[in-house]
């Protein structure tokens, strides 16, 4: 059997069948509360994020459900084909670096990496 339950305006705590009061504002607006605790609270115009023990400021302050754990997003393919210059290079030289292979581009490190050490030990013979 279920049974129906409100919820309180302040608290949103579940209210069962013969508990709590009812307040209705000028405006016409009903409102429920739990115990005379949080109609008070609601009352003085108090914010129940600011207040500790209640399910909204746990929300805010994000308290437990440590175990949850949040479903991962999936990376959109972008395509990252030039269609402009960027900086020095042009349009055609980024799509030749880009379809170059990745041991051309090592063996291209490689060579540069030599010639700068040569230049420097060049360096060091002349001092």
């Amino acid at each position: 059997m279920v049974i129906k339950t409100i919820e309180c305006t302040f608290s949103s705590y579940p209210i069962f069948p013969g508990h709590g009061s009812t307040y209705v504002a000028r405006d016409g607006s009903v409102h429920n509360f739990i115990n005379a605790k949080n109609k008070s609270l609601f009352l003085q115009k108090k914010k129940a994020s600011k207040i500790g023990w209640t399910p909204a400021w746990r929300v805010l302050h994000k308290k437990g459900k440590s175990i949850v754990s949040k479903r991962r997003r999936a990376k959109k393919n972008v395509n990252s084909t030039a269609r402009r210059a960027i900086g020095s290079l042009s349009v055609k030289e980024i799509r030749s670096r880009r379809n170059e292979t990745t041991d051309f581009r090592s063996a291209q490190r490689a060579e540069a990496r030599r010639e700068l050490k040569a230049r420097k030990s060049k360096g060091k013979k002349k001092k």
